[in-house]
């Protein structure tokens, strides 16, 4: 294939992929069913996975972090998760009820999470949000929320605002001004700026991610979250951790043990259901008993926190989520993943120098990000995204066989040595295909 394009070599490499596509785009909204999975020309279809790895239609095959959005910090198709959702799917996948499983759930949740005392399951992680500002403002008697520009929770209406440049801009059309109206936004690492906006006394809570934006692609400064922590104390407003993306992740007990800072809730997605849809908020007994029925006509009908959802905690999810957390309860997964993450994120720079490409990997834990114009400053980029140049890279890397968002990339505690010398190789190789692609000029 020498002489190709990067484009061109990798229609030639997915034939079937290509029809899956044109397929795809006739019976489904824009070909896919997750924005973050368009690709230019076409997505590539996936057959199976195992550990660190998987497989095309074609018959590539891939070392893999995408990990199921981040989700599958086992790796897929981990033992212990397979047995358990083989050995429950025989038992019943929805039994229209309670059930031990998730009581099981709930106190490995609490157990974790150091801000857990009592948690509440959903099915997503975007559920998980709209519940915790619902909850906030339900707590407090307020209305208004504060998040931080380049922060993303989800696609609810209520936080769609303030997400990508331009940050004026809702990442979605379709959401009433009246609730934009009630979103109140603040730069990142400025803790005098949440200040100032919680003295109007209107703000239930401040939500962010506490590793950074974006999963950690705009990084939090040292200091910031113990300052947001005493500033909403005094304030009375709730703080939010979304800790869909670092939950169980950076530790056991995720980004609030790893920074050693506790919020008043937490929202979490991904890990928490293992690898099977599932989501969860958990926090504070004062706020979370906002959803207990007492009793009391008046409380129950006009004062309680109303929560529905057909396939909340269901069985398979449980039992999934149990499995998981039993493990990720011992540290050293995190400490493997997080060292991997270390020795990957160094060998992407040097791949990334030998090929004379410009931009730097950088990354905490066990996440890595790959940009073109440089680490973001505090407040976020300080120059428009180049989104041709990612779409690129993410198809010269399947061309050399490594799968990943399309400038990040989550790291389980199955990626070893052998993943981190074929990816860095790979990397380079794709670095040196759009440098002779000609994609950096101009």
């Amino acid at each position: 294939m020498a002489g190709m394009t990067i484009l061109e070599r990798f229609r030639s490499l997915h034939p079937k992929s290509a029809a899956l596509a044109g397929r795809a785009r006739q019976a489904i909204p824009g070909g896919i069913t997750h924005d973050i999975r368009h690709l230019t020309p076409f997505p590539i279809y996936v057959d199976r996975a195992s550990g660190p790895r998987k497989w095309d239609v074609d018959g590539h095959e891939y070392i893999d972090y995408w990990m199921g959005h981040g989700a599958l910090f086992l790796g897929h198709c981990h033992p212990a998760v397979v047995s358990a959702v083989q050995a429950q799917v025989a038992r019943g996948t929805h039994l229209g009820g309670s059930h031990e499983l998730e009581v099981r759930w709930a106190e490995l949740v609490n157990r974790l999470v150091p801000c857990a005392e009592l948690t509440r399951f959903t099915m997503s992680g975007t559920e998980a949000t709209h519940l915790a500002l619902r909850l906030a403002r339900a707590f407090t008697g307020r209305s208004k929320i504060l998040k931080l520009t380049g922060h993303f929770h989800g696609w609810h209406d209520g936080v769609v605002a303030g997400v990508a440049p331009p940050y004026d801009v809702p990442i979605s059309a379709g959401v009433p001004d009246a609730t934009l109206d009630q979103v109140v936004i603040c730069p990142p690492n400025d803790a005098k700026a949440v200040d100032v906006a919680l003295e109007s006394g209107e703000i239930a809570a401040v939500i962010l991610e506490p590793a950074g934006g974006s999963s950690g692609t705009i990084p939090t400064i040292p200091g910031y979250l113990q300052e947001l922590r005493r500033i909403t104390t005094e304030h009375g407003a709730v703080l939010i951790f979304d800790e869909v993306i670092t939950g169980f992740r950076y530790a056991p007990g995720g980004a609030q043990e790893y920074y050693d800072v506790t919020p008043d809730l937490t929202t979490l997605a991904k890990i928490v259901a293992g690898g099977l849809p599932g989501g969860a908020v958990t926090g504070k007994r004062e706020i979370m008993s906002m959803l207990t029925h007492r009793g009391d006509p008046a409380w129950d009908r006009t004062k309680r926190v109303a929560h529905a959802g057909t396939f909340n905690a269901n069985p398979l999810s449980a039992s999934a989520a149990i499995a998981t957390l039993e493990q990720c309860a011992d540290a050293s997964l995190q400490a493997r993943a997080n060292k991997t993450g270390e020795e990957l994120r160094r060998g992407l720079n040097d791949a990334m120098k030998r090929a004379g490409a410009p931009g730097v990997v950088y990354g905490e834990a066990s996440i890595y990000h790959v940009s073109f114009e440089g680490k973001p400053g505090l407040a976020g980029p300080d120059r428009p995204r180049r989104g041709d140049l990612y779409q690129l890279l993410r198809c010269a890397l399947l061309n050399e066989g490594v799968d990943c968002s399309q400038n990040h990339g989550w790291i389980s505690a199955v990626h070893g040595d052998a993943e981190v010398g074929r990816s860095v190789a790979a990397y380079e190789r794709a670095f040196r295909a759009m440098v002779a692609d000609g994609a950096f000029k101009g």
